[in-house]
């Protein structure tokens, strides 16, 4: 592992750690927007037409999502950098199994996933680490199955640094990327590009919602 992956891997479950409670608090349910909510129900058709494989939601954070799939009879898991975002979602989904892990590297064998959730999760990956994290997409995904990566978008790439949050100090990067800057490192990996929408923001969001759909050929 890099010097520069350690080093963010390190800052963002940090900042997650000090934050889990009040994150959990501030989000305490699924996806709000109904066609965010739609584009996971169709993401959960993909992945039980193409097989019984299970479904790994990388930064699952406290669980929500996670949990929305089990209850959709999916067979899923969750797999979050943060530790203390793991035991919250333990705490408060006691169906699916949650794990401490990096989208960078996962304790996986090949062709292992029948799906792949990364919801406002690759927002913490610095751009020379893309290409490493959907690499292990392509490597772990079963011949067939789907990939769903959501992120805040807008028309210009940005990049955010964050100190402090809910009060707390943290030390967190976030990355807000265009569809485009999605779309080539995942299909350079090997991934078959299937869908890309993205909505106006609504309510208190700031920024466009991108969802990129994708599968492994």
């Amino acid at each position: 592992m890099s010097d520069s992956m350690a080093d963010f891997l390190q800052t963002t479950r940090s900042s997650y750690d000090a934050i889990a409670k009040d994150y959990a608090s501030r989000f305490p349910g699924g996806p709000p927007h109904p066609l965010d909510r739609r584009l996971i129900t169709a993401f959960t058709e993909l992945v039980t037409a193409n097989g019984p494989a299970p479904v790994a939601d990388l930064g699952s954070g406290p669980g929500s999502v996670t949990a929305l799939l089990h209850d959709l009879g999916v067979p899923v898991f969750g797999v979050d950098v943060s530790p203390a975002m793991v035991a919250l979602a333990r705490e408060a989904h006691p169906g699916p199994r949650f794990h401490v892990g990096s989208m960078t590297s996962l304790d996986l064998p090949g062709a292992a996933l029948g799906g792949i959730l990364a919801l406002y999760s690759t927002i913490h990956v610095p751009d020379a680490h893309l290409p490493t994290v959907f690499a292990e997409f392509h490597r772990t995904l079963a011949p067939g199955a789907p990939v769903l990566v959501a992120f805040q978008s807008g028309p210009e790439p940005d990049h955010l640094h964050v100190a402090e949050r809910f009060g707390h100090e943290i030390d967190l990067d976030y990355y807000m990327r265009t569809p485009e800057q999605i779309t080539t490192p995942l299909t350079a990996a090997g991934l078959e590009l299937v869908a890309t929408v993205v909505r106006e923001p609504d309510g208190e969001e700031a920024r466009p919602r991108a969802f990129v759909l994708a599968r492994r050929p």
